[in-house]
């Protein structure tokens, strides 16, 4: 396994990590395998979706931000209440097919990790996984 360290700079923030992704399965030598990704953190999250547009993953932050407000009302007290709502809502891990030593994915897609509670140093586990 590999922990992949992501600096995030906003509370709210999807940051792309594709490439670094890519870079762990490359490094890992398999051809046909598969990749699980996860998130170590209560208050953050992995996620697939559009990467050609920088605006979709701030279009996101903001949906994410409306559908669960930092205001709340919330029972813990400590201020990221909806930090770990969101993380909740989008989840913990992601599992990515490797065929020919790349990632299978969609044209536009790409990999994510999803800050709600920055900014802060944050980790990413990588898993390759021959089959």
């Amino acid at each position: 396994m590999q922990t992949l360290k992501v600096k995030t700079e906003r509370r709210t923030q999807l940051v792309d990590v594709t490439a670094q992704v890519q870079k762990v399965v490359a490094a890992s030598g398999v051809v046909t395998a598969i990749c699980y990704l996860y998130v170590p953190h209560t208050t953050a999250a992995i996620t697939i979706n559009e990467c050609a547009d920088p605006d979709v993953a701030r279009d996101v932050e903001g949906a994410l931000d409306r559908l669960v407000p930092a205001a709340g009302p919330f029972r813990h007290r400590e201020g990221n209440s909806d930090s770990h709502v969101k993380s909740v809502l989008v989840g913990a891990s992601q599992v990515i097919q490797v065929e020919g030593g790349k990632l299978v994915m969609g044209r536009w897609q790409g990999v994510f990790f999803c800050e709600f509670d920055g900014p802060r140093d944050r980790r990413l586990q990588v898993k390759v996984v021959a089959c």
